[in-house]
């Protein structure tokens, strides 16, 4: 949830962030009402209680005095107000609620160093990692790669559960579990703790981390329970600590979690169709930190040199994006893609998301910290480390031989 309190203090800078991340005039203009009418309830009210305290002590005065006149008309006017307040309260109910609405749809607002952009095509590249393999012959893409191998079968992947479903089988399978132990005792030796949790979670769950009510669209809800299909292992594993205070020494918390993950890719009609880059079923494996606020910009850095790191043990060459305003998630205030060279596509595609969220889904999750005498609002953070599938496909092009044949990278064989 964003800090409203923006709105108040630095409205001009809290707008153009929020105008930057795409979001319409529409959409501002009725969270500044909001905001407005249910400031202007709270004056009223303070205002009149303010008013029932004075006249309350010269009431008293009057009864002290035997002025039962005076006290009598003053009892009037105290019950008038008593009526006015309590009629007050009711309405700063109904605009609590409404402004709660209304905050809960609007984004995170971004850090001062995301590059202003539309769209994908102005984030702006940081560093490329290794080069990119060269080959003698023209490289295959990974679902022609599948077919000759029997790695991956899409048809019965398909017959099963319909588009944007696959069967991993054999070698292809065992690659896939062999790249998720090898990713958590990876990131294990970083000082991620291994967290196992439900791959269904409540509303409430999904409303913290920010995919509900904005993304309802794209989740798999269960009928007649309040269940969804979680979108990542961020959800779970970050709403551990929802609705309660942690205490200063235990910061950071670090961890990393396997989970497969649900989405309807609603808004992705047309793109990616064939092979495995995008599927409504997907295997991940996620980093999570929470953190105190000054901490969370070096836990960035090192979420991102974990997972950039990942990728070269394996020996895929990658590069790093901070993304532009107009590419960032809801709940993100600053990304860094890591994007992994696939040689049959003949370019980079995404494969990993480092986002810090700031307090924004700390916000909306009630995360806490016990910072001295009082309850400071954690800093949370996110990556995936990595994209199972896509880890597979990019072995599967970059090492991929002559005769079709895929080698496997020497820090999986022990896996295998």
């Amino acid at each position: 949830m964003i800090n409203l309190k923006l709105i108040e203090t630095n409205f001009d800078e809290f707008n153009s962030k929020l105008k930057a991340k795409k979001v319409g005039e529409d959409v501002l203009k009725n969270l500044l009402e909001a905001y407005k009418e249910n400031k202007k309830i709270k004056l009223e009210i303070e205002s009149l209680q303010s008013e029932q305290n004075a006249k309350s002590k010269k009431m008293g005065e009057f009864m002290k005095n035997g002025d039962k006149e005076s006290a009598n008309a003053l009892k009037t006017e105290l019950d008038s107000n008593k009526t006015k307040i309590a009629t007050l309260n009711e309405s700063l109910n109904e605009s609590e609620e409404k402004l709660s609405l209304v905050a809960a749809a609007v984004p995170n607002i971004i850090d001062d160093d995301v590059p202003l952009g539309a769209d994908e095509d102005e984030n702006v590249e940081l560093k490329k990692v290794l080069e990119p393999p060269r080959f003698d012959f023209k490289p295959l893409e990974h679902w022609q790669l599948a077919e000759k191998n029997g790695w991956i079968d899409f048809a019965t992947g398909a017959k099963l559960a319909g588009s944007r479903f696959s069967v991993l089988r054999g070698q292809g399978a065992k690659l896939a579990r062999a790249l998720v132990n090898y990713m958590i005792d990876f990131n294990s030796s970083r000082g991620f703790e291994l967290v196992n949790v439900p791959f269904l979670v409540s509303s409430n769950t999904l409303f913290g981390t920010g995919q509900l009510p904005k993304f309802a669209d794209d989740l798999y809800k269960i009928d007649d329970e309040d269940l969804y299909l979680i979108p990542t292992s961020e959800v779970p594993v970050t709403n551990l600590y929802n609705d309660e205070i942690i205490t200063e020494n235990e910061l950071p918390i670090k961890m990393t979690c396997y989970s497969a993950c649900f989405r309807k890719e609603a808004g992705s009609a047309g793109k990616d169709t064939r092979g495995m880059i995008r599927q409504h079923q997907f295997e991940k494996v996620e980093l999570v930190c929470i953190t105190k606020p000054e901490q969370s910009d070096k836990v960035f850095d090192e979420m991102v040199a974990c997972a950039s790191d990942l990728l070269s043990s394996l020996g895929l060459a990658h590069r790093h994006m901070l993304l532009c305003s107009g590419d960032l998630g809801f709940s993100a205030a600053k990304t860094i893609d890591l994007e992994v060279w696939l040689a049959g596509q003949d370019k980079y595609r995404e494969i990993s998301s480092v986002s810090n969220t700031r307090d924004f889904q700390a916000r909306r999750a009630k995360i806490r910290f016990k910072d001295g005498k009082k309850n400071t609002l954690c800093h949370t953070l996110n990556g995936s480390s990595l994209a199972v599938g896509r880890t597979l496909i990019a072995i599967m092009e970059n090492y991929q031989q002559k005769d079709g044949s895929i080698k496997i990278p020497a820090v999986l064989e022990k896996y295998i």
